[in-house]
């Protein structure tokens, strides 16, 4: 019966699939779900049911079943790819199996071109880590074992979470009981139209915001905003959580980090010329030479000491050997009895990480191309080069491109209403684009997948605007959103952190966020009579221009482009590294402020632009800036734990990442920049300089010398703030946890 089963199964799968006779007379078996996938930017997700790809709503992104695989795949607007292979510590081996398979044929149909991740529950690479900024969520359950899956706005929901992570938030499905709570960490308990967050004595501010994130994305993703947020604190929990017991002490992290474990490995060389896949050590040690990589040949680089096995596929290596390289590795993990949760990444000659290429000296990458910030190309492999390093699991994380969630290109319909005395009052097409942080905006974005109609609501609220208008805006949300069926993905976003799809919706105009004030008429606020505008330009190239809050010449970057508005003059100010897209921009910019513009090239302004601004003071006009293809990485160093530990911050970074209560590291290349919170304790305090020096002394690439700079919250200088876009002085003035 089960063997019937299973070819019952597999005969279903089989109907799903087209098969494809290639010119070379060779057969191409291609899913029906991969005919469209690497069309359009951006994430795609299927879990495996049956042997078979399901698609996973989009909303439901982020959310994982422990008995489950998944496959991933994200594209670049390039276009370039990764496939990520998820598997859940419950999934079923006929589920990693057909994982697998399904991953081989994806990989086949782009024509061998993505880099492939194999990622186990708990130990993603820092890539996928970046898809999901607002956390990962695993549920127990799955497909084999027959447990219940997410069901769109379901208000017969219990179960509990337990929230960790400080840069990247997981929330861990625990037993329904009091037993499971400490008081060390957050919880959240679901109870489908209430969502109550609870928060042990001994959690900090940071987490607390952390674990907020998480309840929020629950509300507005499963329950389409139809649930409510109680946040509770230890010793005021509502009856409607039932009897306490007593609540266990904090519970330190079991992780141990093994220093002289990172960066040692052993280069492989794999043939099937015996019939039969086989290893050679070519290399037992590292740093090797690019030499070694033969293009006939394909590579195993073994370091699997800090769980991470790398398979290089060179671009002659035969068919079959480049066909079996995620097989290959996988067996090889099992020759050396290396940990289940050993991570795999799968690259194509050009589409080297940098967590790859650091076990190499002197890596040189073909065809590399300059400009500030931007990315260079091989091929149709595209990547974000950054500068690897280490100091305990520095080295180890995988430099990471930017990683956003673009549905589609924003050519689909927009429709903009601004909350205005408790209802919606619709926004002239004219000024679509502009925003003003006193007032809040519903926005309706209708986009084609396939055949079908798809909507996205975003709720922008500035934050300047008042307590109802936050207050009307979610309510009017969710009634739009039941006018709709309950169909829409709703997505609330606070000024200053609007994601690269919202800034990509208003065609060739770009995103204007102003400071204050709003656009009724009569504005409650009146604008000042100097305004200084910050053009930045993102890694989907879309621009935004963002009001800075104090019009002063240290607000100047040496990257990006400027707009100054002055009661008697208008100056365009461009950086010497500003790129052509944020030129563009200015000139929306200054047809809204109106006036004649005085063009000012960064080195040559003229005496009234220096007055303008309250005279000429230090900006950032970093070198680096100017010559930069290596994006610059941020990391937290906190001993929360009790033992000092340091994790980066997946994906694209902020101004509101960093942590109050601990000491942040920011590395721009040819220099370091040690950032303490106000809240951050001695030991951070004392261990980060140590790891920072360690860090530097001990990076692959061979950087040493370099300074390192110490910054303390609320004096932080230009050379450090220009790294951040339209950095705001006054973001520490209320706790992050009050501002959401």
């Amino acid at each position: 019966v089960l063997l019937t089963l299973k070819w019952y199964n597999f005969l279903y799968t089989f109907c799903s699939l087209n098969i494809w006779l290639l010119g070379s007379g060779s057969i191409m078996v291609v899913h029906n779900e991969f005919t469209t996938a690497g069309k359009e930017p951006g994430l795609k997700i299927w879990r495996i049911e049956h042997m078979d790809l399901k698609p996973v709503p989009k909303n439901l992104y982020g959310n994982f079943y422990t008995g489950d695989a998944y496959l991933l795949l994200y594209t670049t607007s390039l276009p370039s790819y990764n496939i990520h292979m998820w598997l859940g510590e419950e999934c079923s081996q006929d589920e990693s199996g057909a994982c697998a398979i399904l991953c081989t044929q994806l990989d086949n149909y782009l024509g061998g071109y993505p880099v492939q991740y194999r990622e186990v529950q708990c130990n993603e690479s820092l890539t996928f880590q970046g898809y999901f900024k607002s956390g990962i969520k695993y549920q127990k359950g799955g497909i084999a074992s027959g447990f219940r899956h997410v069901v769109t706005n379901d208000a017969n929901v219990k179960y509990v979470l337990h929230v960790k992570g400080r840069r990247t938030i997981r929330a861990t499905e625990v037993e329904f009981s009091w037993a499971s709570f400490n008081q060390g960490d957050c919880f959240i308990i679901d109870l489908g139209k209430d969502i109550y967050q609870w928060h042990g004595k001994q959690c900090n501010m940071f987490e607390k915001t952390q674990a907020l994130n998480m309840s929020r994305k629950i509300r507005d993703g499963e329950r389409n905003g139809r649930a409510t947020v109680h946040v509770v604190e230890e010793g005021e929990e509502p009856q409607a959580l039932g009897p306490k017991t007593a609540i266990s002490p904090p519970i330190p992290d079991s992780d141990t980090v093994e220093t002289a474990n990172k960066n040692k490995a052993a280069l492989y060389m794999i043939s099937d010329a015996s019939g039969s896949m086989k290893t050679a050590c070519v290399a037992q040690s590292n740093p090797f030479k690019q030499e070694m990589l033969i293009p006939e040949e394909c590579f195993i680089l073994d370091n699997g000491v800090d769980n991470n096995v790398f398979v290089w596929k060179g671009p002659k290596a035969n068919e079959a050997e480049r066909k079996a390289a995620m097989t290959a590795a996988q067996e090889f993990i099992k020759e050396k009895n290396y940990s289940n949760k050993t991570q795999i990444q799968v690259l194509p000659a050009g589409g080297e990480t940098t967590l790859f290429k650091q076990f190499f000296k002197n890596w040189m990458d073909k065809d590399q191309t300059k400009g500030p910030t931007k990315p260079f190309t091989i091929g149709r492999i595209a990547h974000v080069q950054q500068i690897p390093f280490d100091a305990s699991t520095l080295h180890s994380n995988h430099a990471m491109a930017a990683q956003h969630k673009m549905v589609d290109d924003g050519s689909g319909k927009i429709q903009i209403w601004r909350v205005e005395e408790g209802a919606r009052v619709p926004v002239e097409p004219a000024s679509y684009g502009q925003f003003y942080g006193g007032d809040c905006y519903i926005i309706l974005y209708t986009y084609k997948q396939g055949s079908r109609e798809q909507h996205i609501i975003y709720t922008w609220q500035g934050l300047k605007c008042t307590q109802d208008e936050l207050a009307a805006s979610a309510f009017l949300t969710v009634q739009l959103d039941d006018s709709m069926g309950g169909e829409p993905v709703q997505v609330r976003v606070t000024q200053g952190q609007e994601p690269p799809h919202l800034m990509s919706l208003f065609k060739k105009k770009p995103m204007i966020v102003h400071l204050g004030g709003t656009s009724r008429t009569g504005g409650q606020t009146k604008a000042g009579s100097t305004r200084l505008y910050h053009i930045r330009s993102s890694t989907t190239h879309a621009t935004r221009a963002v009001e800075v809050g104090r019009a002063s010449s240290q607000s100047l970057n040496s990257n990006d482009v400027f707009v100054l508005k002055t009661p008697n003059s208008l100056f365009v100010w461009r950086g010497i590294g500003a790129s052509e897209e944020e030129v563009a921009t200015s000139k929306h910019v200054v047809t809204f402020l109106g006036g004649s513009p005085v063009d000012v090239v960064e080195g040559k302004e003229p005496a009234t632009f220096w007055t303008a601004l309250g005279g000429k003071k230090e900006y950032q006009s970093s070198k680096s800036l100017q010559k930069m293809i290596k994006a610059p990485r941020l990391f937290g160093c906190s001993n929360k734990t009790g033992r000092l530990v340091v994790e980066e911050v997946p994906g694209d970074f902020g101004q509101v990442d960093l942590a109050t209560d601990d000491v942040m590291l920011l590395d721009v290349g040819d220099q370091i920049f040690l950032w303490v919170g106000s809240q951050a304790n001695e030991v951070e305090k004392t261990g980060a300089p140590k790891i920072a020096k360690e860090y530097v002394d001990t990076d692959p690439s061979g950087r040493s010398g370099i300074p390192i700079t110490t910054i303390k919250q609320g004096a932080e200088p230009p050379i450090f703030t220009g790294w951040f876009h339209a950095w705001d002085v006054c973001m520490w003035e209320k706790s992050p946890l009050e501002n959401i």
